[in-house]
């Protein structure tokens, strides 16, 4: 199942409750966090790290399960819209300025962790010798794409960008994100500015009526660009304020070597995808034992944190495309929510999982 409400997805954790999860043996292996506190948001990973925002301070953090190397971000107070931090004002800890002017608004610290930031993309491994790295944050509070380089102690802002953005992943040397009406921007930072191209192509998928959802994702198919529709029905709401979604299926559409139209993929052959907070992720499967080809593999999209673990995201599960079917993942049980992270090292033995 899934929880939406106006905005955010967001996954918590409590500390003594996270792993990697191993497909081939059905096993969770526990994992350890160094200094690991309660409710710290994960708001998923790329390039194998962890994105982690803490609850009472401005920190972004950067993990790797796996080497132990953590890489801090520029805080939360170093975006341009926010204009005020003040751990006092319990509560109202935050100032935010919106994108459309309107007059800045107090937030508390827990709901600027929650619904600030969306994702976080990185063009690279923070610890690469060959290039620096480069992070890119879909900013879901104010509806706007941000960018910090290695060394920067700010955000800044790709002001050409539009908004409601519902994904964006490292293409080709420059970062590509999918609006939500389809329309995908093309985003350059290796220059002094950020140098910006919205495209806008018809696609074949049709969309549905505005009681149903959807999101969409932007995956690389090994040097072909696809966008992917994931779409929900609603089931219940949940105290007359939040829509319980469950996720129906997907539909596959692949952008043609002259980027003039959106062709269907109705067969993804022996290769995989990976889907949910984290970085979206192509892989082969007969690399990776007990996966399977022409499969989405999906985590929890839309969810409502609740501290009595009483609304957490369930929506997991894997989607065969050729025949349309869909199944659970084994360990979605209980109080767990998850997601992959996306380092072809990762996915060697395995998947990383978080209980909540």
């Amino acid at each position: 199942m899934a929880y939406a409400n106006a905005r955010t997805r967001t996954t918590l954790w409590r500390a003594e409750r996270h792993g990697f999860y191993n497909l081939l043996e059905n096993k969770v292996h526990r994992l350890n966090i160094p200094n690991d506190r309660p409710w710290r948001r994960c708001c998923g990973s790329s390039q194998g790290w962890l994105v982690l925002l803490e609850e009472r301070d401005p920190t972004i953090l950067l993990f790797n399960p796996l080497t132990k190397i953590q890489v801090q971000l520029p805080p939360l107070t170093a975006f341009p819209n926010v204009l005020n931090f003040d751990i006092r004002r319990v509560g109202k800890e935050y100032l935010l300025q919106s994108s459309l002017g309107d007059t800045p608004k107090r937030h508390s610290s827990d709901e600027v962790r929650d619904f600030f930031i969306k994702k976080v993309v990185l063009s690279t491994s923070p610890t690469s010798l060959s290039q620096d790295y480069v992070a890119v944050a879909i900013v879901d509070m104010t509806m706007e794409l941000a960018f910090c380089k290695k060394g920067d102690t700010e955000w800044t802002m790709i002001k050409d960008a539009s908004c409601f953005y519902d994904d964006v992943i490292y293409y080709e040397g420059v970062f590509y994100a999918v609006h939500h009406n389809g329309s995908f921007t093309i985003c350059d930072v290796s220059g002094p500015s950020p140098s910006v191209e919205i495209i806008k192509l018809p696609s074949p998928v049709r969309r549905r009526g505005v009681s149903h959802a959807e999101t969409l994702y932007l995956v690389d198919l090994f040097g072909e660009l696809l966008m992917v529709y994931r779409l929900f029905d609603p089931v219940r709401a949940i105290d007359n304020r939040f829509m319980v979604y469950e996720t129906i299926g997907f539909k596959v559409v692949r952008l043609n070597s002259r980027r003039t139209k959106w062709v269907n993929v109705e067969n993804l052959g022996d290769r995989m995808l990976f889907l949910g907070t984290s970085s979206s992720l192509c892989l082969l499967a007969p690399e990776f034992p007990g996966c399977d080809g022409n499969c989405i593999y999906f985590t929890g999209e839309f969810a409502k944190p609740s501290y009595d673990q009483s609304y957490w995201n369930h929506d997991s599960g894997i989607f065969n495309l050729g025949d349309g079917s869909m199944k659970g993942l084994p360990y979605c049980t209980g109080g767990r929510s998850s997601f992959f992270t996306s380092s072809r090292l990762d996915y060697t033995r395995s998947m990383l999982s978080w209980n909540n």
